[in-house]
């Protein structure tokens, strides 16, 4: 006796229920729709756990103040002319400001303190300045140095960009339309010997 095969699925079969005069087919959905399926519900369970539970993640309007400071950085940075008023507003600039600190750590707080207040270098964060307190004369110190004082000139070294980024975060410090106070020279702090 040869056994009988089983029937093939009936890939037409229809389910029992009509709804609005439309009756489905009987399928089993494929396994790569399922997959996104399952993916996708992973997916939104983290992402709602990292902005939701956690609050890793930056919200709306903090993206927003992120992205509109890079396009005001880079409108800055590719003005043709610097003057006083586009180094304030760089001052005021966090990208422009993070960007020049970085710098300052590298270049110089071996001088200058990595608080700005001073060592072999003069102080940077009062109002007496030895060579002009208003920022495109700080620009062109940092930019051309003082070589009879040992400062160098960093523009050939670090470049435009980067000087004026050092320069926008020195200005960090100050406010616009403080009292600029001439020294005559700077005397630097000695360390005291033990």
């Amino acid at each position: 006796m040869t056994p009988i095969p089983p029937e093939p699925p009936d890939d037409n079969a229809v389910r029992p229920h009509v709804y609005d005069g439309i009756q489905e087919y009987d399928k089993r959905l494929p396994n790569w729709w399922l997959f996104t399926l399952f993916i996708t519900i992973v997916y939104s369970a983290g992402y709602w756990g990292y902005y939701e539970w956690f609050r890793a993640g930056p919200d709306g309007p903090q993206e927003v103040t992120v992205e509109i400071a890079r396009i005001e950085a880079a409108r800055l940075a590719a003005a043709p002319a610097v003057d006083d008023a586009s180094l304030w507003k760089m001052s005021q600039n966090a990208v422009f400001v993070a960007a020049g600190r970085a710098v300052y750590a590298t270049t110089c707080a071996s001088c200058h303190h990595e608080k700005l207040t001073g060592g072999i270098g003069p102080n940077l964060v009062d109002q007496l300045w030895v060579h002009g307190g208003r920022p495109t004369e700080i620009l062109a110190v940092v930019d051309k140095g003082v070589l009879a004082k040992g400062m160098p000139a960093w523009g050939p070294v670090i470049g435009p960009k980067k000087t004026a980024e050092v320069t926008a975060f020195m200005l960090s410090f100050h406010r616009e339309g403080e009292p600029i106070q001439k020294q005559d020279a700077w005397v630097p702090i000695v360390p005291a010997l033990k």
